[in-house]
């Protein structure tokens, strides 16, 4: 049994040996917390909790850290445009990111250290490169020297001549445009800490670099993130840790997008889709099918109907559970997953695979049903349930069967199901011109409290 990743920094698949033998340790950059989480930000804890919860399939001592970014740029900009303090927008949208986490069945992080909290942190580093020589002070920032650091740009694989460097704001001084900032001088009204520099806060690559080494020392096994970040956070990262004297991360791991019409989801587009209002419209445990399921480097295209795709795919697996559960009680999950599930998991977590070999079961259970073959059923729901639990999408699990989940949630999806039904007979009888049966079926809905609207993508409901 050997996993396989596929490695950003090494462009191809590689098998994984971890440092220390028996145990992972896995750093996923997390949320920046200036605003509430879309369906975007989550799909990359969903990946990673994916991951994780396969080494711990395969036996593996799992050390999981996932940071807060609670003070940047965007941060104060909103407290700026908001009137309130940068900890009150960050801890509120904090609290909105795990709430995401944990109606989607995510597991908990080992360790999930804020920014703010790893000044000194930050300190001990910035003087530690400034010693070596990769760093300089100057008009009250800090910044790395790109030029003292020979493998910069090998993760992005970039050509530093042609490098254009994101500056930002008030980053005077600078030896050369290419260099990045560690730490940005204190501006009036904005929150600031003291340093042997001055007055200043941290720059968004500093706090990774430093938190890593707090908690999982100076090397690690995986570090993951949005392909977005290869550049510049992650290659600055990099930089800093590895000038610092850190062997940092053994492997890097990148989740693609969620996109909307071919674009990257997010805030500042107008695209985003909050995961409090989805998970209002769809059952969380289909919006996890519908996120965790591709490939996790591949690009998800987002549309209703695709989540109607997903909610009718895991609404086949409910009910072959249902069914055998009804005949034969629950059934507890059997020790080990299919051959075929755990080979597809080995290559580089590769999901769509794995859940081909889910439909199969089911399928064949179904089959084992319609014959009357009670133990072949049962058997066939224990190899389903313990492939579903890998993914984090077995019905049965306490999460979704009750223990936590909200019961209101589920009951608007077999709702929403049930008005589908309805719509679609409505549609049938406007199709063949029968209007007065229309009519009669729109107003029954009307009378049931429902309210419903005739848009160009098809009809919507909602409670009146």
């Amino acid at each position: 049994m050997t996993i396989r990743l596929y490695d950003t920094s090494a462009r191809q698949i590689r098998d994984f040996t971890p440092l220390t033998p028996g145990c992972v340790s896995i750093y996923l950059c997390g949320a920046t917390v200036q605003a509430a989480p879309h369906i975007g930000h989550i799909r990359s804890g969903l990946n990673f909790d994916i991951m994780r919860r396969w080494f711990e399939y395969r036996g593996y001592d799992v050390t999981f850290v996932r940071n807060v970014t609670d003070i940047d740029d965007k941060i104060i900009a909103k407290s700026e445009e908001q009137g309130r303090p940068w900890w009150s927008i960050g801890y509120e949208n904090e609290v909105a990111f795990n709430t995401a986490y944990d109606s989607l069945g995510c597991l908990r992080p080992t360790c999930e250290p804020r920014a703010t909290g790893h000044i000194p942190e930050m300190i001990e580093m910035m003087r530690g490169l400034i010693e070596r020589g990769h760093a300089y002070a100057a008009d009250g920032n800090v910044y790395f020297d790109v030029r003292s650091f020979p493998g910069y740009l090998q993760l992005s694989n970039q050509e530093l001549d042609n490098l254009r460097q994101p500056s930002g704001e008030g980053e005077t001084g600078k030896r050369d445009p290419r260099d990045f900032a560690m730490w940005k001088a204190a501006k009036e009204g904005e929150p600031s800490w003291e340093t042997p520099w001055g007055r200043g806060r941290p720059g968004w690559h500093l706090e990774c670099s430093a938190m890593a080494h707090k908690y999982l020392g100076s090397a690690f096994d995986i570090h993951g993130g949005g392909v977005d970040l290869v550049f510049p956070h992650h290659e600055n990262e990099i930089a800093q840790a590895k000038a610092f004297g850190d062997d940092f991360a053994a492997y890097w791991a990148h989740n693609a997008w969620v996109t909307m019409s071919g674009e990257k989801m997010s805030k500042s587009l107008g695209n985003s889709v909050l995961v409090s209002e989805m998970v209002r419209r769809w059952r969380p445990i289909v919006l996890r099918y519908y996120l965790g399921t591709p490939h996790y480097r591949s690009m998800i295209e987002y549309s209703e109907d695709a989540l109607r795709e997903a909610e009718s795919a895991f609404a086949r697996i409910e009910g072959f559970v249902q069914r055998v559960v009804e005949k034969a009680g629950v059934v507890e999950p059997a020790p080990e997953v299919p051959l075929a599930f755990a080979e597809a998991m080995d290559d580089d977590l590769g999901v769509p695979q794995a859940l081909a070999i889910v439909h199969t079961t089911v399928r064949q259970g179904n089959a084992a049903l319609t014959a009357d073959d009670k133990e072949s059923a049962v058997a066939r729901l224990a190899e389903l349930r313990a492939m579903l639990g890998v993914l984090g999408l077995d019905p049965l699990d306490e999460r979704w069967a009750g223990g936590g989940t909200d019961r209101g949630e589920d009951l608007h999806g077999v709702v929403d199901s049930l008005v589908r039904l309805v719509l679609e007979q409505r549609q049938a009888a406007r199709s063949r011109k029968d209007y007065a049966t229309a009519d009669a079926i729109r107003d029954q809905l009307q009378q049931s409290g429902l309210s419903i609207e005739d848009t160009p993508s098809g009809p919507r409901w909602s409670l009146s």
